[in-house]
């Protein structure tokens, strides 16, 4: 097959997509603004500490092996990873202390122990959470939602059996309320609506399935650090013939009637059958698309949330966290306001804490610590970061020594911040947002772009601004569902 593919960008979903498509015969280019392969999955070193610049949970591993099998080779020659044994470290300000342990029984004896929760109350939340994955996955993950086909399966059919127990009339909080009752647990599973970047007060009941996804699958870490997922990636692409062009920032979509041609680059027009696009879904069609007919509908929902991001070299060692760590706010309702509904920072936000030299000792020196820093905020629209910032950081540290009851100012070593406007430079995330729009209604699902255009027949797209949502599973999910895409014209 001598068919040219171009792809907007060399983020996971766009490395991802050119595996797919180069395994199926295609000829794929890929051509990438910045210097570097990953997207917001890449990393970088601030004196003797070395930091994963973006995403830091890595679950379901499985989707990076398949693409490494179906390529025929073994994953384990080119990428490993080991279970994590403790998911996660909570912390509130009461003094109350939880270890997500991944062992599921070790787990629920440690939420009887420290929040006197019954493990059969919680099991039953988590069975309940399960079937919700498991009748919906099929439609809402691993398919085109927007194809006929899918939307009247048999599966779907089964789904619709259900409906009740999706829980799509009712918030997240209100499903983690009625179910879990106590208020610590209930906060912590009202944060996974953060992995979508969305409101547990806003987003519907069905989302209680994301949990589903860490304490099923658990929690790992690649060696190497994050970064380890997209250069392995990127390096079995190019062994796959897959051309990269970096520092190659695409300046339109050429596009004829029904349509697209190439793209144009620094006035030089490549020209293709096909294009995909990696990039968000906003500027695509704002810079990339001017003349086309935008989807207003889509683009004009509301963004997910952003966030400030502090990397910290620490001259110190902290026992007490592990490699994943929340720090709780104690007005979660007034923490998601501020960041949906004011747009303003707060000053008692919950905390993340993520410390990869707890595993791969080479990312810190002998005794120091690498901390990614990272506080929900709203996208960068109202607010000027340059000024707030500052006094952000002092609330961010003073919440962390009053909760650890250790001092952390006097340790950091290094320091780089990354905000909003910042994101937005870097990655053309539209605002700054981590996850293209929110998950804040009913119909989300429904209202996220597909990942083929009903306007130009050879135009696709992929990522995280586009179905099926972001976070690095569901961007490889999105390469599948664009591979399976091209399988339809083969057909």
């Amino acid at each position: 097959m001598n068919k040219k593919i171009v792809i907007i960008g060399a983020g996971i979903a766009g490395i991802a997509t050119a595996i797919r498509l180069t395994a199926k015969g295609y000829h794929v280019e890929v051509f990438e603004a910045n210097a570097y392969p990953g997207g917001k999955l890449s990393a970088f070193s601030l004196k003797e500490y070395r930091f994963d610049a973006g995403p830091s949970l890595f679950t379901m591993p499985h989707f990076v092996d398949e693409l490494f099998e179906l390529c025929g080779e073994n994953p384990r020659v080119y990428f490993n990873y080991h279970r994590k044994e403790i998911a996660c470290q909570y912390f509130w300000e009461d003094g109350t202390r939880l270890t997500a342990f991944s062992d599921t029984t070790q787990y629920l004896q440690e939420v009887e122990k420290k929040l006197g929760v019954s493990p059969k109350v919680l099991k039953a939340y988590l069975v309940k959470a399960k079937k919700k994955y498991d009748l919906t996955v099929a439609l809402f993950l691993e398919k085109s939602l927007h194809r006929w086909k899918t939307l009247f399966s048999l599966k779907t059919l089964k789904a619709l059996r259900h409906l009740t127990l999706f829980e799509i009339n009712k918030s997240l909080d209100q499903v983690n309320t009625a179910a879990l009752k106590e208020p610590h647990l209930v906060q912590l599973y009202n944060r996974f609506a953060t992995y979508n970047g969305s409101s547990p007060y806003q987003t519907p009941g069905i989302m209680s399935l994301i949990q589903h996804l860490e304490s099923h699958y658990g929690t790992f870490i690649p060696e190497g650090g994050m970064v380890s997922i997209s250069n392995s990636l990127f390096e079995l692409a190019q062994r796959q013939g897959v051309k990269f062009h970096f520092n190659q920032k695409v300046e339109k979509i050429l596009e004829e009637k029904d349509c697209v041609k190439g793209v144009l680059i620094g006035g030089q027009k490549y020209f293709a059958d096909y294009v995909v696009s990696n990039m968000d879904i906003y500027p695509t069609y704002r810079k990339l698309l001017p003349q086309a007919k935008a989807p207003e509908k889509i683009l004009k929902q509301e963004r997910s949330s952003s966030a400030v991001i502090f990397y910290w070299g620490i001259k110190k060692s902290f026992p007490a966290l592990d490699l994943h760590n929340i720090l709780f706010s104690e007005d979660y309702p007034g923490e998601f306001e501020a960041i949906f509904g004011t747009k303003q920072l707060f000053k008692d936000p919950t905390i993340y804490i993520n410390i990869t030299a707890k595993n791969v000792p080479s990312d810190a020196p002998a005794g120091n610590e690498n901390w990614f820093v990272m506080i929900n905020t709203p996208v960068g629209t109202s607010i000027k970061w340059e000024k707030e910032i500052p006094a952000f950081r002092k609330y961010v540290l003073t919440k962390i020594e009053r909760v650890l009851g250790e001092k952390i100012a006097p340790f950091i070593a290094a320091e780089e911040v990354l905000s909003p406007p910042l994101i937005e430079e870097k990655t053309q995330s539209y605002l700054g947002a981590l996850y293209g729009a929110s998950s804040n209604n009913q119909m989300a699902a429904f209202l996220r772009h597909p990942n083929f255009s009903g306007q130009f027949k050879n135009l696709y797209f992929c990522g995280g601004s586009v179905h099926p949502g972001g976070g690095i599973p569901l961007c490889l999910l999105s390469a599948k569902i664009v591979s399976d895409e091209f399988s339809r014209l083969d057909d």
